[in-house]
């Protein structure tokens, strides 16, 4: 038996878990009419077959119509979920893995007009300033229908074989009851006394147990500090976790520290890039000490150094992986193997969180295939037709390519103008709050050095350089250059820069600088950060009604900090119209879309943010030489199928182009671009 602290097993009442890795509950907004189907139990899947102990899905299953969901949840208020539920636990239980899944009811968290169009409810006559709903301030007969909904929904997912559940204790109607912050209510529920606050969610707790029996699982995700004044203290939320464990009918108690009532606090609970690793890890191991407890936490523990500590040193019993096994689903697998310096690491960037924000589903920047496991293989299969590729350009694209066609067996060539690999990413990583964005580059760097992919750097090719090496397929993956034309005036301005020169430290920023930003993404706050810490006054300005536009939630968060007391100003719905220098200044004229005023600013920079136009002069150059004149399948690549297209009885080779030099995207569109092209190539 391995000696190592993450791959000992852990007995959990009647339920032996293999090791101590769990993904803990996170809702990928992959449900289908509100149920767990096929992707669902997918996405479970693969993470359980590669080694996870325990997989605790949803993030939460609603038990209430008047708790509509937010992101796609699952709907745990109807019959219909169990066969779903049943198929789920199955999927998971195939590979030896245990799987829970988290109930909650949202109560002020959600919003009226989803659903049913019920009122939420709360104990609180306040609003959640992340979903804005006034709440119905709960009455008694809520409070007993609310409870009935939790024991049925827990008999549903015991009917569908599930190995317990666990109840969603922070932020949500639950903890809204026990927090002195979100409890305006009088009588045997009311904020007087401690014991009133948990009668709530005790109450709750007992009527599971009396529906379920003693036997089936039953935890708490639960917040033990608010980190907030007014709020629950560490010390009383030690006492809270001391009564819960006195009473008997909890199982494993699983740790959260602070609230997620507004995007700032969220992002302290579910640290992102540039923050603290594991910061409150200490504090859950306090609690376990207390408590003697089995106990569970996640928050930010990116790594397996990290994870084994938390084991080692006695803080928790399982470690919650969930951002790492988005990024790498076979993190378990590897440590068995004995290849830790093969996983794919989280790089913090909560791309999936994000996408959920924007009423889309969870995806991983650089992990294209998690979400996809129904049509996208985590493991790459060789392939039966070895090939000569070469690939221009190692930016994200071009290297996922590389590495995708290396482990199908091809012999692989790439050519980058650059003295190193990385592209748009290694502009990114030159904040040092987004430095490890670059750990989407060195993972397939040393992937492909694996693979013995041949790169020449600081070399600009040309035809000759490609036809040479008598290729069958190349991939175009050039990337772009910034755009500096205005909307729709088709000339580029000549007194602008872009955010890249700002980014790149090309151009020093100073004096009064407006930023204009037409992309709603990280270049515009990126270069805004860069300036302010120059010592320059800033303006972002955009045509939009709302400021970056695809920047959402917890990724705000760390710009706000970091520029809300400095010379930044935020305008919105102002487009740039034309620019002129005067002397030593630059000369704004400023519209906006919805009449014709107009307006001038002086200013001594002009920063423009608009995306990226294709450098795409090879891929022309070469069209002509190819097979199939360029043209992609896309009823192939969406079906998965090879590209057979053959127009050109002349070409020697298949000629595709991938990532920014198509148009602009982001980084994960790119690699999504590279591997569903070349896993069947």
């Amino acid at each position: 038996m391995s000696s190592d602290p993450l791959l000992q097993p852990f007995q959990l009442k009647h339920l032996t878990l293999r090791n101590r890795i769990m993904t803990t509950s996170h809702e990928p907004a992959y449900p289908q009419d509100g149920m767990p189907k096929e992707r669902y139990a997918a996405y479970h899947a693969e993470r359980a077959k590669a080694g996870v102990a325990l997989a605790m899905t949803a993030g939460s299953a609603a038990v209430s119509r008047d708790s509509p969901p937010v992101f796609n949840n699952i709907l745990a208020y109807k019959d219909d979920v169990v066969p779903w539920i049943q198929n789920l636990t199955d999927a998971v239980h195939e590979h030896d893995c245990a799987v829970m899944i988290q109930l909650t009811h949202l109560g002020r968290r959600t919003n009226w007009n989803k659903g049913d169009w019920l009122p939420s409810v709360s104990s609180s006559k306040h609003r959640e300033p992340a979903h804005h709903a006034y709440p119905k301030l709960l009455e008694d007969w809520d409070i007993d229908r609310i409870i009935t909904d939790f024991a049925d929904a827990s008999e549903r997912m015991q009917a569908g074989g599930m190995d317990g559940i666990e109840l969603q204790v922070y932020g949500h109607l639950l903890d809204q009851f026990w927090s002195p912050l979100t409890n305006d209510l009088v009588g045997p529920y009311g904020a007087d006394t401690l014991e009133n606050r948990m009668r709530f969610p005790l109450d709750v707790i007992d009527a599971i147990r009396k529906r379920v029996g003693p036997d089936f699982i039953v935890g708490l995700r639960y917040t033990a500090d608010e980190a907030q004044k007014g709020g629950i203290t560490a010390d009383e939320g030690l006492e809270i976790s001391k009564r819960i464990a006195a009473t008997g009918q909890i199982d494993f108690l699983n740790v959260i520290k602070g609230r997620i009532h507004t995007d700032p606090a969220m992002t302290d609970v579910i640290p992102i890039q540039g923050m603290k690793s594991a910061p409150h890890l200490d504090f859950a191991g306090k609690v376990r000490q207390a408590t003697g407890m089995p106990t569970f936490h996640a928050a930010r523990i990116p790594d397996v150094t990290t994870a084994r500590h938390a084991v080692q040193a006695g803080l928790l019993d399982m470690v919650g992986m969930t951002r790492a096994h988005m990024a790498d689903p076979h993190v378990v697998r590897k440590i068995l193997e004995g290849r830790e310096e093969d996983i794919r690491p989280c790089v913090g960037a909560t791309y999936c969180l994000d996408r959920i924000y924007q009423a889309g589903d969870a995806l991983c920047i650089h992990n294209a295939a998690t979400g996809r496991e129904l049509s996208m293989p985590h493991d790459i299969p060789r392939a039966s037709d070895l090939k000569k590729v070469v690939i221009i350009g190692a930016g994200p694209a071009g290297l996922e390519a590389a590495r995708v066609a290396a482990e199908r067996g091809h012999d692989v060539t790439v050519f980058e103008a650059a003295a190193e690999a990385g592209g748009q990413v290694r502009l990114t990583a030159r904040s040092a709050r987004r430095r490890e964005m670059i750990g989407i580059i060195d993972w397939r760097m040393a992937q492909c050095a694996a693979r013995d992919v041949a790169f020449h750097f600081n070399t600009w090719a040309e035809v000759e350089d490609v036809t040479a090496l008598n290729p069958d397929v190349v991939i175009v993956a050039t990337g772009g250059m910034p755009n500096l034309e205005l909307f729709e005036q088709k000339n580029e301005q000549p007194h602008v820069i872009s955010t890249w020169d700002i980014i790149s430290g090309d151009v020093k920023p100073s004096g009064k600088v407006l930023i204009y930003d037409e992309s709603g993404d990280h270049p515009a706050l990126q270069a805004a950060e860069m300036a302010v810490a120059e010592g320059a006054s800033v303006e972002v300005m955009t045509p939009d009604r709302t400021f970056s536009t695809d920047i959402m939630a917890m990724n705000l968060v760390p710009y706000m900090r970091a520029l809300q007391d400095k010379d930044v100003t935020f305008t919105v719905t102002r487009r740039l119209v034309k620019v002129a220098r005067n002397g030593n200044k630059l000369t704004a004229t400023i519209g906006t879309d919805y009449s014709d005023y107009t307006y001038e600013a002086e200013v001594d920079q002009i920063v423009v943010n608009y995306g990226t136009l294709p450098l795409d002069e090879l891929y022309f150059d070469l069209k002509h030489l190819s097979s199939n004149l360029g043209e992609m399948d896309y009823d192939a690549l969406i079906a998965g199928t090879p590209q057979d297209i053959n127009r050109n009885e002349n070409g020697s080779f298949k000629l595709f182009r991938i990532g920014d030099a198509v148009s602009s995207r982001n980084t994960h569109a790119a690699i999504y671009d590279a591997l569903r092209l070349l896993k069947d190539i």
